[in-house]
């Protein structure tokens, strides 16, 4: 597997990146999988920092048809249920009759819309989309370019939760900006990176989320395709809903801000956080009788073991989506298990860092499986 080199800026385009951390031998997928472990990819995850803007970034990508093999995001569970729900409200109440989606996945979006407007189009370009299309609901397969849309007239591009998965940030926004036009709007939810890392969330940064470009970069990049910010509204601990609407010349955009001292802190102390939990996660789970589990066939699990988490203690990984059970986590010899294994197991144990899912997760164990359970 041959890594694709970014020895640049994602902002500025200079070649003065400064390293700060390298983790060796780290799974290229996040998701589970069918195949033996031996035919799991490994590669090295060197994240380096701008200097001029703050931005942390990978210097050394995954590429694209390895890293998104397959669908591995199915977004179950009430915080994403909510989360849909209420970006779909905020799409529909831009007034669109029809949208192009970015990344659609698994549908959930477009579906929540659909049920609330059905005469309203929609369009979903996803690589791997593991819905069909019907109705009003067209489907394109593939990573997205502007001529995937040649032809196709929408009154509003939209995404969920993939400007941080792109490798090239400006070309992204260029390719968007190419297509609408003047008056046409771009609706789209982003992740709040910054409280992410700073709440040492281990979805935040990773082979998918490759750079820690934040909503203060955003609001002085958008401006820049001529993309006017209407509104940006906060969405709850979680992340940002953006609109912004394409104008028919280049709108006067603020200063990029420099958040270099900022942000090589927050990494820094991310990985410190990390290296004494694991410690101590290795030595409670020595002293703690009884089964152990790990919650989580995802990066979540993924980042403990890169940070030295003992797998010979543990007796499985639980995951509440239907889609992963039965299944192996990559990177590991774990077959995933529901967590209604811990059913009649009072003495089992159960290591939870699932970051904003930790309150539902612990509260659907502890009210619909096994109010004995431990958590730590």
């Amino acid at each position: 597997m041959k890594l694709e080199s970014r020895d640049r800026s994602v902002l500025t385009g200079r070649a003065n990146l400064e390293p700060l951390h390298t983790f060796e031998n780290f799974p290229v997928f996040f998701g589970t999988v069918d195949h033996p472990s031996p035919e799991d990819l490994h590669a090295e995850m060197p994240w380096a920092i701008d200097p001029e803007t703050g931005v942390i970034q990978l210097t050394k990508l995954i590429p694209l048809e390895i890293l998104y093999s397959e669908q591995h995001v199915d977004g179950c569970g009430p915080t994403w249920k909510k989360y849909y729900e209420d970006f779909a409200d905020y799409i529909l109440a831009r007034g669109p009759g029809s949208v192009a989606e970015i990344g659609g996945g698994s549908g959930l979006l477009a579906r929540t819309a659909l049920e609330r407007r059905p005469a309203m189009q929609w369009t979903i370009i996803e690589p791997n989309p593991t819905i069909a299309p019907e109705g009003n609901l067209r489907v394109i397969k593939g990573f997205f370019d502007r001529s995937l849309l040649a032809g196709e007239k929408v009154d509003a591009v939209a995404f969920s939760q993939v400007m941080e998965h792109v490798y090239d940030p400006r070309k992204f926004l260029e390719d968007i900006a190419g297509y609408l036009q003047p008056g046409q709007r771009l609706i789209f939810a982003y992740p709040n990176l910054a409280l992410w890392l700073e709440r040492n969330y281990t979805n935040a940064l990773n082979f998918e989320h490759t750079m820690l470009l934040t909503d203060r970069h955003l609001d002085a990049l958008l401006p820049q395709y001529g993309l006017r910010v209407t509104d940006k509204t906060t969405y709850r601990e979680h992340s940002y809903f953006y609109t912004a609407v394409k104008t028919s010349a280049i709108v006067a955009a603020p200063a990029m801000p420099n958040l270099y001292r900022e942000y090589k802190a927050l990494f820094g102390a991310f990985l410190d956080h990390h290296r004494r939990m694991v410690e101590d996660l290795n030595r409670t789970m020595r002293e703690t009788p009884g089964e152990i589990y790990l919650f989580g066939a995802h990066i979540f699990s993924t980042f403990l073991f890169a940070f030295g988490l003992e797998k010979g203690r543990l007796s499985g990984i639980l995951d509440n989506s239907p889609t992963k059970r039965g299944r192996r986590l990559y990177g590991t010899d774990f077959i995933v298990s529901g967590p209604e294994v811990l059913r009649g197991r009072p003495g089992a144990t159960v290591i939870l860092r699932a970051g904003h899912f930790n309150q539902e997760i612990r509260e659907d164990i502890v009210r619909n499986i096994n109010p004995d359970v431990r958590f730590i």
